[in-house]
């Protein structure tokens, strides 16, 4: 362990990523009812690049290292590269067709058996939702399967010792919010600025070694992962057919 500002021992962070399809070109299969990914352009997820953003500045603030995780296909391991170009440290990418079409509480469960083999951390970030899924699910059930503290909707996020606070916009202004570490953490938006890589930076993420676990590594039940592991089931999914137009009244 390290020091860090203020005292303590090196924060170990973990931010969840996640690759997005563009929903201005997203579809679903209506047989499936999943999503359908091919030739659709895929995007780091907005809200994780906040989240992102919010655990640089605590890296920056009061020293730490940031591990970055994504569950998705092998060319996710874009969005990996994308963020660690902008000041992360390591990267984790969990790839494995058994893994595939799973929901939030199978997600949330791979990944947590993921991080799990990698150590533990002080602080995990999770942007709130997914901009394909909007559930805002998988970062809740991570506090649950890891057993940690829950702060959602951040703005920031402020370290005191073994406490960290974060500020959530209410009604009334703002609020701010404290729980003992390890926690995890869902960030909204935040008061900083979007990180942008740097021609340094781009360099070193293009030669990182990015570690790829599959399901040989991760070991999670099969009625635990992907579309088995799935309660959440998408019955039918249409395009509403318009069959008339509105009348506009003067």
């Amino acid at each position: 362990s390290q020091p860090r500002k203020g005292g303590g021992v090196m924060l170990s962070i973990l931010v969840c990523v996640k690759q997005v399809p563009d929903v201005d070109q997203m579809k679903m299969d209506p047989e499936t009812g999943t999503l359908v990914r091919t030739g659709v352009p895929a995007i780091l997820n907005p809200l994780d690049a906040n989240a992102l953003s919010a655990a640089m500045a605590v890296k920056e603030t009061w020293g730490g290292e940031i591990t970055l995780i994504t569950m998705g296909p092998p060319n996710a391991e874009a969005v990996l590269r994308e963020c660690l170009a902008v000041g992360a440290d390591k990267a984790i990418l969990v790839t494995d067709r058994a893994f595939g079409n799973a929901d939030t509480l199978a997600t949330s469960y791979s990944i947590a058996s993921a991080a799990k083999l990698h150590g533990s951390y002080d602080l995990i970030f999770c942007g709130k939702q997914a901009i394909d899924g909007d559930t805002a699910q998988v970062g809740p059930e991570l506090s649950q399967h890891l057993d940690r503290a829950l702060l959602t909707y951040a703005l920031e996020a402020q370290v005191e010792g073994d406490t960290v606070k974060i500020r959530r916009e209410s009604d009334e202004g703002y609020d701010w919010y404290a729980a003992q570490m390890p926690a995890v953490i869902t960030v909204n938006k935040t008061s900083y600025d979007l990180r942008y890589p740097s021609l340094k930076g781009k360099m070193a993420a293009r030669k990182a070694t990015i570690p790829t676990l599959t399901a040989a590594e991760v070991v999670v039940p099969e009625e635990k992962r992907g579309l088995k592991g799935s309660p959440t089931k998408v019955k039918k999914t249409f395009t509403p057919v318009r069959t008339k137009n509105g009348l506009r009244l003067e």
